[in-house]
């Protein structure tokens, strides 16, 4: 008699730690730059959602990124508490080809993976490098097409999760399977699931704002009204959110105006010196020789060469740049590094507005708010540290 009823009583203590749980939904508005949020005032923002909870929940005063600052290593660092180094998800994923795209790629445990294991439903809407995972309802990121932030929306359907879902969702929402998926659709499908299956666990990832920073710059009049229509989303998904739920705001990466790109390495290659590594926001040199072409040419303002970052704190962000180099510098504002097709030293950047620059250049957001969460302001924390604290609210040990 004694083991029975010993089975039935963790039994019972596995059921109550199972409705303990807290659900969660996780919505990242991709590219919103924390400088949205503290100067909100100052550029006239209208967005009375952010303001509330960040006003009734917890609030960080920045969150400093992973190398590489873009979305889809961001996103995956986001859950699960890595660097891009680390996790293997060192780029975005773009077709063709399948590098970066499936969820099997992922080299760490993951919050998605820990919330599976313990038995909770789950959702993502859009969310990188989840083509394939472990969820219950799944529209990810993958597209053949783009338009903006939009993505095609025959391509993401094929590999929706179940493979009815998005009819179910235009039963609900009938202007939902329109040709291009964007935002609103994003946030259909969003309050189609809350309403109708109420995840333990829902990523979400909007995208609109990022595509529109890139095209017309940060801070602008177009850039700060995709911010007030991700602030309208975030309240519908508010409107519906089930009963004692947890909602946390995060982004992956700041953005920055680009006005110049400068070809370091072409200029460096007129002086002898082949080895200059630059990526977008950083110039490495991995010798004296080219350390000390950098330092000279920093001198004149004409070819953008900003700060140059310490040693140790080169150290604090591994990547898969060359270890110990001898000297690496960001770009001054308005400049980033980037090879010319045609062999220029300067040229005008394809896109006005970018991201990819240092970590320590800008910051991304979180806020977290709902059931239990006190009213806080956090100091500054790593990215690194966003999926504990996820964690931490829906009961998984991770």
């Amino acid at each position: 008699m004694k083991r029975p009823m010993r089975i039935l009583l963790c039994c019972c203590v596995a059921i109550a730690t199972l409705a303990a749980k807290q659900p969660l939904v996780v919505v990242s508005v991709d590219g919103l730059d924390n400088r949205y949020l503290i100067n909100a005032d100052q550029m006239g923002l209208k967005i009375p959602n952010l303001r509330r909870l960040m006003r009734e929940g917890q609030v960080s005063s920045g969150i400093i990124g992973v190398v590489p600052t873009i979305t889809w290593p961001s996103h995956t660092t986001m859950i699960t508490g890595v660097d891009p180094l680390k996790h293997g998800i060192l780029a975005n994923w773009r077709p063709p080809g399948e590098k970066y795209l499936d969820y099997s790629q992922i080299k760490v445990p993951t919050l998605i993976g820990a919330a599976h294991a313990a038995g909770l439903t789950i959702a993502t809407i859009n969310w990188p490098v989840t083509v394939d995972a472990p969820v219950d309802w799944n529209i990810p990121e993958y597209f053949s097409k783009r338009r903006g932030g939009a993505q095609d929306r025959r391509t993401v359907e094929s590999k929706a999760k179940p493979a009815d879902l998005f009819e179910q969702i235009a039963a609900a929402y009938p202007s939902f399977p329109q040709e291009w998926m964007d935002d609103r659709n994003r946030t259909q499908a969003a309050m189609y699931l809350l309403q109708h299956e109420k995840p333990g666990l829902f990523l979400i990832h909007l995208a609109d704002l990022d595509a529109e920073e890139h095209d017309n710059a940060p801070y602008t009049r177009e850039s700060k009204a995709i911010v007030e229509r991700s602030d309208e989303l975030i309240g519908q998904i508010l409107s519906v959110l089930p009963a004692g739920s947890a909602l946390a705001v995060v982004s992956d990466h700041g953005f920055e105006r680009v006005n110049t790109t400068v070809d370091l390495a072409s200029l460096a290659k007129q002086q002898g010196i082949t080895s200059l590594i630059q990526g977008g926001g950083i110039v490495v040199a991995p010798d004296e020789r080219a350390a000390e072409f950098l330092r000279q040419t920093a001198k004149d303002s004409r070819y953008g060469i900003g700060r140059e970052i310490g040693k140790e704190e080169l150290a604090k962000f591994p990547s898969s740049l060359p270890p110990n180099p001898a000297a690496a510098f960001e770009p001054a504002d308005g400049f980033m590094f980037s090879p010319s097709p045609k062999g220029e030293v300067f040229s005008h950047p394809e896109e006005i507005g970018n991201h990819g620059h240092w970590p320590m250049r800008y910051r991304a957001v979180f806020i977290l708010w709902g059931k239990s969460i006190p009213q806080e302001t956090l100091p500054e924390f790593s990215m690194k540290e966003i999926a504990g604290k996820l964690a931490r609210v829906i009961g998984v040990s991770f």
